[in-house]
């Protein structure tokens, strides 16, 4: 059977597939979390922008309260917002998310984005989302917080033992080029939009090489931004209908989803796609279950377009944050 879970480079093990809670409404997390623990996941991915870590917790609590989990036995990731970059602010919201979540420790804290945004008070508005005001696009502040002055702060959650792990998420070579010199505690995950029309092997190969876990997410591609109206995720073909991934999917006798994830998963990626109901939950859980042969993981790589749907250009009209659009 293929292994379950990775070793971080802090020593720690981290399950191979998770329940990412991006976009699930508040009034149903708990119940998502609850349930997904039941079905035999234990690693859950959140953050300050998602706006639902109180419910997830209360997922978390309810398992454990009925003796189906022990804390010990999760893997819970949590993520440090934009907006809280400055080093005196990144203790701060740890705290209060760790608060939210009912728990004393995040097995796994990233950060977000590179990209430090000026503080909005969480008594004005929280979670703070992109805009300074909450509401106009073009109202986008940037802090003055380095990236090294960020990392700092993340070291001494270690230190603090309110993060067994850290991490960061949406970074490139060149990024975490920056970041390895001076890093006192290397980032254990780099956590990446990643999926066959966006294969980014090259950032992939180097994360890999220098010790540092891949984490995907939106492995489907554009059905997770379909709802979003983005308009280059609406004209896109879903890779669930793609007949590549229909003909593999057909030879396992597996779902076309379950294929998706074992192609990230069986090149040591983790994976950690939100799943809407029981059986999507158990189908995918059983993304780890099987082999693709070499062959048919270069015929998905084949699919690769360099087509990125998670794109902070949008916000406010940038261009090129992550090089890909000019």
């Amino acid at each position: 059977m293929p292994s379950q879970t990775l070793t971080l480079n802090s020593g720690h093990q981290m399950p191979l597939v998770g329940h990412g809670l991006w976009k699930i409404a508040n009034d149903a997390v708990a119940d998502h979390v609850y349930n997904a623990i039941k079905a035999g996941y234990r690693l859950f991915d959140g953050a300050c922008d998602y706006g639902n870590e109180i419910e997830a917790g209360q997922g978390v609590a309810r398992a454990i309260k009925e003796g189906i989990v022990k804390r010990e036995e999760l893997f819970i990731v949590s993520k440090l917002w934009n907006t809280f970059h400055e080093k005196e602010r990144v203790e701060q919201l740890c705290q209060k998310q760790l608060k939210d979540w009912g728990v004393e420790y995040f097995d796994l804290f990233i950060m977000h984005f590179p990209i430090a945004l000026e503080y909005v008070d969480p008594a004005v508005r929280y979670p703070p989302g992109w805009f300074y005001d909450g509401v106009t696009p073009t109202d986008i502040r940037l802090s003055k917080a380095t990236i090294h002055e960020t990392w700092e702060a993340m070291e001494a959650l270690v230190d603090g033992g309110l993060a067994r792990s850290i991490g960061i998420s949406n970074f490139n070579c060149a990024s975490i080029l920056d970041l390895l010199r001076y890093a006192r505690i290397r980032p254990a995950t780099l956590q990446i939009e990643h999926h066959p029309y966006l294969v980014q092997q090259p950032l992939v190969k180097f994360a890999q090489k220098e010790g540092i876990t891949i984490t995907a997410y939106s492995s489907f591609g554009p059905q997770g931004y379909v709802e979003m109206d983005l308009e280059h995720a609406v004209k896109t073909p879903h890779l669930f209908q793609h007949p590549v991934i229909k003909e593999i999917a057909a030879a396992h006798k597996k779902g076309t989803p379950q294929v998706l994830l074992r192609w990230a998963t069986q090149q040591g990626i983790a994976v950690i796609p939100k799943s809407d109901t029981l059986p999507m939950l158990l189908e995918n859980l059983d993304a780890k279950e099987f082999d693709l042969t070499e062959e048919e993981i270069k015929k998905i790589d084949a699919l690769d377009q360099g087509l990125r749907f998670n794109d902070p250009w949008i916000k406010g009209g940038w261009v090129g944050v992550w090089g890909i659009r000019a």
